[in-house]
């Protein structure tokens, strides 16, 4: 079986995770450790015991899910290190990628860590300067929601920002222009549902985040990954380390392009995943996609 890693993104955080993991798995306590000296701060207890409304800013819950996937690689690592030695392929969901580039050797767990945290705290500046959202719009088609979504851009900026599985669109943009396509949305008949994030995520009102991400990244020494990594922007793999630094930028404001990904993994002769930290919504996504392929998860 062709087993690719996959690695969650933002919103896959829940308080209480990583609790047990940490307190069986010496080398999980091990990562929070060295979080917590990189961040000031300690990640863990933050992870375990709230409160929510901390953990789901933006500059702290995109840390905490990169230590908890990669905390719970660690026990994949011991329970079927054959499994982790041959993997031909690996992907994340946004934040993710930056799990699945470390595991791939791009650059190290610290330096991983580093850039995630000035994403994330990048990301928040940029969401409180912007007020933006993010709205899940369910069963509707794309070739319905994109005209919704084209006459909501009077009330301001909004675009269809993650593509994640047939029935599953996202758009983000200002509060104004996603509350304009929720009640076009509902007129229609069809359901939406508001995301827990701070703003307006893979959109132009995170312009000011890229920026910070390229200086950030110019920082890094990236390598090139001993396995191809699939990207979110373009759904393809890639190993040169200049293209790679080129897309992580654009990840930040370019629509996330996840089924597209996810049907070029399986296209390439993946044939499972097995989907690395919290929650479970790449593997609810592959139900949507291809239900017969088996997804496991390593919980965090």
């Amino acid at each position: 079986m062709n087993t690719a890693f996959v690695f969650p993104g933002q919103g896959a955080q829940v308080v209480g995770m990583a609790r047990d993991l940490v307190a069986r798995l010496p080398a999980a306590k091990a990562l929070f450790d060295e979080a917590a000296s990189i961040l000031g701060y300690d990640l863990l207890d933050v992870c375990v015991n709230g409160p929510a409304e901390r953990l789901n800013s933006t500059a702290v819950s995109q840390p905490a899910i990169y230590v908890a996937s990669l905390a719970a690689l660690e026990q994949l690592r011991i329970d079927q290190p054959e499994l982790v030695a041959n993997c031909p392929t690996t992907a994340g969901l946004s934040l993710g990628e930056y799990s699945a580039l470390t595991f791939a050797g791009a650059f190290s767990f610290v330096d991983g860590l580093r850039l995630v945290h000035q994403r994330g705290t990048a990301m928040q500046a940029a969401a409180d300067a912007s007020e933006g959202t993010m709205s899940a719009v369910l069963i509707m088609e794309q070739a319905n929601l994109e005209p919704i979504v084209e006459a909501a851009r009077s009330a301001g900026p909004v675009r269809i920002a993650n593509f994640l599985c047939p029935g599953n669109l996202v758009v983000s943009g200002s509060v104004a222009a996603v509350e304009a396509v929720e009640a076009a949305v509902k007129e229609a008949g069809f359901t939406t549902k508001r995301l827990t994030v701070a703003g307006a995520f893979h959109t132009e009102l995170m312009k000011p985040a890229d920026e910070t991400l390229t200086r950030a990244l110019e920082g890094v020494a990236f390598a090139t990954p001993r396995i191809p990594v699939w990207s979110n922007v373009d759904a393809k793999p890639h190993t040169d380390p200049a293209e790679i630094r080129a897309l992580l930028v654009r990840q930040v404001v370019e629509p996330v392009l996840m089924e597209s990904m996810l049907r070029g993994m399986l296209a390439s002769g993946v044939t499972a995943m097995v989907e690395i930290g919290p929650g479970k919504v790449i593997a609810g996504l592959m139900k949507r996609i291809q239900r017969a392929v088996p997804v496991t998860n390593v919980p965090a």
